[in-house]
């Protein structure tokens, strides 16, 4: 159906579009089945900017050959608790969850386990692999690095990715708490969001390339311009955003040998970004039952204390991401126009009908 917003589809028709792409293309059944998950759940939580909006990239990369349509994934060290994968130059998402799950059963096993990733892709939401230990009821942790979109505090260029941390916890009657950001201001996707809708930058979140202040999304996609850490500018903790995205650095690229955001090349494919997953069995250091008690309690002391003058709410990370998934589920995504056309594009291009609408 079109909107006068663009198209609104239905999860499970859109996941089978994503799917039947990437099959074209050469990727095994399975694993695109991976891929069009991640992005599809993406799309559903209300993260537009890293769902099927980037789709024609992963498209682009796999067409040129600078991603291996099969998964090439290697397991290159392991400990009980530890491992390193070689990605092989896969799809970043199949890196991602095959890590994940490794990481989940190690962590079965031995109460608590890493494993990091190299020579992989972009992976979409880092949020969903740490979601990815609710269902066995341990905290989950995801980062990774990326190719450069902001600079550090004091400097003017484009050398720190967005970096994203992710987290999920069970939080027994409550929904999981999910913590899901970047290390910058806000997420490259939501530029890329803002320039599709021809709309300015909020101020305070980006500069230019002599480090002024710049509320234009082309400057910092142009990489003419830059985003700025979380928290801005030095005198508004920005020092700490830019910590932080180090430390992803450190951990998903560095120490998997994956480089550090600074080197990652702007195409996607052939690019060496690396990943960080941890798992952690809650019952290896206390009852479920009563860790999941006081997340509950918690979670209830955060919603009901009281509230700043004209706000009625106070939310919990992860809430509106669930809360529009359960939207999105029953009255479908809507795809922004330039997004549905580029979808469209790939359909008649690749053949593959009767799936999405052919015209508006």
């Amino acid at each position: 159906m079109t909107t006068g917003a663009g198209l609104r589809v239905a999860a499970p028709d859109l996941m089978r579009f994503v799917q039947q792409v990437l099959i074209r293309l050469g990727v095994p059944e399975d694993e695109a089945a991976i891929v069009a998950d991640v992005l599809v759940s993406a799309d559903l939580r209300g993260v537009d900017s890293h769902g099927v909006a980037r789709f024609d990239r992963y498209v682009e990369a796999l067409e040129e050959g600078r991603i291996h349509p099969r998964a090439q994934i290697k397991v290159a060290s392991e400990w009980p608790a530890l491992a390193f994968l070689d990605g092989g130059n896969s799809l970043g998402q199949v890196v991602g969850y095959r890590a994940m799950q490794r990481c989940l059963d190690m962590a079965e096993r031995a109460g608590a386990a890493c494993v990091t990733a190299g020579n992989s892709n972009h992976y979409g939401i880092a949020g969903y692999y740490a979601m990815m230990a609710l269902p066995r009821r341990m905290i989950g942790v995801s980062l990774t690095n990326s190719r450069p979109h902001a600079a550090p505090t004091f400097g003017c260029k484009c050398i720190l990715g967005t970096n994203p941390i992710a987290m999920a916890v069970p939080a027994g009657k409550e929904r999981p708490w999910v913590l899901d950001m970047a290390t910058t201001a806000i997420p490259a996707g939501k530029v890329e969001v803002a320039q599709r809708a021809g709309k300015p930058l909020r101020p305070g979140l980006a500069i230019d390339g002599s480090g002024r202040p710049t509320t234009d999304p082309d400057a910092v996609l142009r990489r003419e311009g830059s985003l700025l850490p979380l928290g801005g500018l030095a005198d508004t903790a920005g020092y700490k955003g830019y910590g932080l995205s180090v430390l992803v650095d450190i951990l998903a690229g560095v120490l998997p040998g994956a480089g550090y955001s600074a080197i990652v090349q702007p195409n996607w494919g052939n690019s060496p970004i690396g990943h960080f997953f941890a798992a952690l069995r809650v019952d290896a250091v206390r009852p479920l039952v009563d860790f999941e008690a006081v997340m509950e309690r918690m979670i209830r002391d955060l919603r009901e204390s009281p509230k700043a003058e004209g706000h009625e709410r106070i939310i919990i990370h992860g809430e509106p991401e669930f809360e529009a998934e359960e939207v999105r589920r029953r009255e479908g995504i809507v795809l922004q126009p330039e997004v549905a056309e580029t979808l469209r594009a790939l359909a008649g291009r690749l053949e593959v009908t009767g799936i999405l609408p052919c015209s508006p």
